[in-house]
């Protein structure tokens, strides 16, 4: 069980460094880089405190302490993934209505050369 507490603390130090380098860089926007580090740090949390492991794992009625950590960093992930097809929906949406707004204006342009 350690050790695989110890793997989870890498990967999630990993991961908040892998965030922060690529705001850094602009490879990815900070509103978006938020997400990114609350569930980073929320595993780091879990795997470094492990009274509040077992409490989640006595109050979920999980039998196994590894399976708690597993499925709590799968809802985290499966959040933020619900979050990000959010917002790809309003890009979507966004999307249609600038290329319709462009539509209008070169249409006006044209009606323009036209007389």
């Amino acid at each position: 069980m350690d050790h695989l507490l110890n793997v989870t603390t890498g990967l999630s130090v990993l991961l908040l460094a892998i965030v922060l380098v690529s705001v850094r860089r602009a490879h990815i926007r900070p509103e978006y880089s938020v997400t990114w580090l609350i569930a980073a740090a929320a595993m780091l949390v879990l795997s470094r405190v492990r009274p509040l492991l077992e409490l989640l794992r006595r109050l979920s009625g999980l039998p196994d302490t590894p399976l708690t950590l597993f499925l709590m960093g799968a809802g985290v992930f499966l959040i933020m993934v619900f979050r990000f097809s959010v917002i790809l929906s309003h890009l979507r949406d966004d999307n249609i209505a600038l290329a319709q707004r462009v539509a209008i204006l070169e249409y006006h342009l044209r009606t323009q050369r036209e007389l």
